[in-house]
């Protein structure tokens, strides 16, 4: 590990208890600024609810006055996530109501690039809707940092993913893709204990000017290009304890390696794959059947070059 990574860890390595809740209050009031927090959804009606209902009790009440928008993104869900999420209190936008000029992508990096638009926080949170066991120092222990120091811009979420059973042994796409990307081209961000972690926050500020990948590679593409931008000091991450949330498949995740792989290929050359598609084998009563699949292509560009953004926020 570079030496500058291990004075980075010793520094910019925290757990959600280093600061506690007045505190962090305290410096939101003493700076005014203003705190969104993002759940991307599709068809997670069994576990929204929850997440919401306990951002709500626990962190936006007259005593803990710490998240001022909550909004749920709605990624085209055909189930009841929008009607649960709504009830238990959050605000519910649908993807395609936010720029309804440019026709909705498929893809998580898609939702979270709209939610710039659909929200006014200083500080935006992103928190993935499948969360079990939810506790709210996902949101605390992220936010914490970027209230009470100002040269941090961008704070990421750590913790242990049990699979099943087994402890730490979640996060295979992790250990297997992301890790080694970037140990050996951004040896910089090798302190990362969770480079793909769905939970982290930043400043409005730092997000409008970055692109946004439209689908699984839009967590190392924030990363890596929050580092280019501000530099490895303003990034941070947090200790929150334990994430429980639904695992993908194998073939699921072999997509979401061959997306996460062409994000950083693009970030390493700007070039394109010579075949952006992946083709996996899916055993039938006929024996093995090729299924192949488009490996995503597409990036959004920093929202701050988006009109109807700019003219929002030009006073």
């Amino acid at each position: 590990m570079l030496e500058e990574v291990e004075r980075w860890l010793a520094r910019r390595s925290w757990s959600a208890a280093d600061r506690p809740l007045d505190r962090i209050l305290a410096a939101k009031r003493g700076a005014g600024t203003t705190v969104s927090v993002v759940l991307p959804a599709l068809n997670e009606e069994a576990t929204v609810g929850a997440i919401v209902a306990t951002i709500r009790r626990e962190l936006m009440t007259d005593a803990v006055p710490l998240v001022d928008e909550l909004v749920v993104l709605d990624s085209g869900s055909t189930d009841r996530t929008a009607v649960v999420a709504a009830a238990a209190g959050a605000r519910v936008v649908h993807r395609d109501e936010v720029l309804p000029r440019l026709p909705a992508l498929p893809g998580k990096g898609e939702v979270l690039w709209r939610s710039l638009l659909a929200t006014e926080g200083d500080v935006v949170c992103f928190v993935d809707a499948d969360l079990r066991d939810f506790s709210a120092d996902f949101v605390s222990g992220i936010v914490g940092p970027l209230l009470t120091d100002p040269d941090v811009h961008f704070v990421k979420a750590m913790y242990d993913r049990p699979l099943g059973e087994a402890v730490g042994q979640g996060g295979r796409v992790t250990e297997l893709v992301a890790r080694p990307l970037l140990n050996l081209h951004w040896p910089q961000l090798a302190g990362f204990v969770q480079p793909l972690g769905g939970e982290y926050a930043a400043r409005r500020s730092l997000l409008e000017r970055l692109p946004f990948p439209v689908g699984y590679g839009v967590e190392l593409g924030l990363l890596v290009d929050a580092l280019h931008t501000v530099g490895l000091d303003a990034l941070a991450q947090v200790d929150v304890g334990v994430r429980k949330h639904r695992h993908q498949d194998g073939r699921a995740l072999g997509r979401m390696a061959a997306a996460i792989y062409r994000t950083a290929q693009l970030r390493l050359a700007r070039g394109h794959l010579v075949r952006p598609a992946l083709t996996q084998f899916e055993r039938t009563p006929e024996g093995f059947v090729p299924r192949t699949y488009a490996v995503d292509t597409e990036e959004r560009p920093p929202m701050a070059e988006i009109a109807e953004y700019a003219q929002r926020h030009a006073a």
